[in-house]
């Protein structure tokens, strides 16, 4: 007789899981609040659909944390088994400049779900839409929509964390989780936007321009990339990896400092170097034509630097190399690509059961672990999803 197993949520933990399960053994049904899955998925899809990173598994453990509580998971089911998986079911992607995987051009996100969709309806998963989880029940069953009561052999949680409300992420569940005495901690935005206090006529001038090509470090992490610089802050995917850090630093002193590298391919000597042998008069030209430096950056040495320091090519190289950004704050949380917080990762099991409560499970963003954007979130929750469902089918 096969077993019943209820999915709560329908974001891409439990997509995954649903398509991995053995249907010659389960009976399973999706609960999803919303009128549709996979809502945040296809959000995130708008602004370039980023799947997963081509990078080495050795190298990709690396970018999360913790690292060993997604190592097992990543390593049963890495970015080339979810590309050929993808590719199984219709779905051929590439590899971008960026080492960015994306579906091939033309393939919108809306193919990619519905794509995965038909895979679901082919197992016989069912999918029960305007669900909502309200409340226990007697013997640990789940109360949805007040009234409705379900009980399942087992039962796996995949809830989402707290940013992008409007998905349906509203991390509510927590207090529920709450009453289990299970471990949570709150949420935090991660991969947001940072405040820093531009100083007004600076801003006036370079709102909405990017800094490209260039390095920025927290504690002990440095990260190459980009930023964009906004009237809050600072944005993009060199300082949404230093999430961890900056969020360290601000909980400590309410203050983090950022450097940036305006000049990684070049060491402070030879920059150094440049600048003292110029044929250039003024020193705005020099970083402009010999360095090639943009307005949007000699503007931020010459707001953060005193004369005496920009016209020192030895201090201007320093600083071009290592210049020192205050960062008061984060973005609203609503507002950040990810969070942490939720379940902590010391309530759950190698295979993401609940200590406490035996036969019931918690994947994807709803635990407390953290990664960068470029394609390392979707992979940590497809891979738990698919790791689950392998655990679930040796021991059924």
């Amino acid at each position: 007789m096969k077993k019943s197993v209820s999915i709560i949520g329908g974001g891409p933990a439990a997509l995954m899981l649903a398509a991995f399960l053995d249907c010659e053994k389960f009976n399973v049904t999706i609960y999803e609040k919303n009128k549709t899955l996979g809502r945040k998925f296809l959000v995130a899809g708008k602004g370039g659909f980023n799947l997963t990173h081509s990078e080495h598994l050795e190298e990709m453990i690396h970018r999360y944390f913790p690292q060993s509580f997604l190592e097992e998971a990543l390593r049963n089911f890495d970015n080339n088994d979810f590309r050929n998986w993808l590719k199984s079911i219709g779905i051929p992607t590439y590899v971008g400049s960026s080492k960015r995987v994306y579906p091939e051009k033309g393939i919108k996100p809306i193919t990619v779900l519905n794509a995965i969709l038909m895979v679901l309806e082919k197992q016989g998963v069912v999918i029960k839409y305007n669900h909502t989880w309200t409340n226990w029940g007697n013997n640990q069953s789940l109360i949805f929509n007040e009234n409705i009561e379900i009980k399942s052999d087992y039962t796996i949680f995949a809830l989402g964390g707290s940013s992008w409300k409007v998905t349906g992420s509203d991390g509510l569940w927590v207090d529920f989780f709450k009453t289990k005495e299970i471990s949570t901690g709150p949420f935090q935005p991660s991969n947001c936007g940072y405040q820093v206090n531009w100083p007004e006529d600076f801003i006036l001038h370079y709102e909405g321009c990017p800094l490209k090509n260039i390095a920025i470090s927290c504690l002990n992490k440095k990260q190459k990339g980009e930023a964009v610089i906004t009237r809050f802050g600072l944005e993009g995917n060199a300082i949404y990896a230093l999430s961890p850090q900056i969020r360290q630093e601000l909980s400590i002193q309410q203050i983090a400092t950022i450097f940036l590298d305006l000049k990684p391919t070049l060491n402070q000597e030879d920059i150094a170097q440049k600048i003292k042998n110029t044929n250039f008069k003024k020193t705005s030209e020099t970083l402009q034509k010999e360095l090639k430096l943009t307005l949007a950056q000699i503007g931020l040495l010459k707001k953060y630097l005193s004369k005496e320091t920009y016209l020192n090519p030895i201090l201007l190289a320093q600083n071009i190399k290592n210049l020192p950004i205050e960062i008061s704050g984060m973005a609203p949380i609503n507002d950040a690509i990810s969070t942490i917080g939720g379940v902590s990762i010391d309530a759950v099991d190698t295979n993401f059961q609940l200590k406490k409560m035996e036969n019931y499970y918690c994947v994807g963003e709803m635990l407390d672990w953290d990664a960068p954007t470029g394609g390392y979130l979707l992979q940590a929750c497809f891979s738990m999803g698919a790791h689950l469902a392998r655990h679930l089918n040796q021991v059924s």
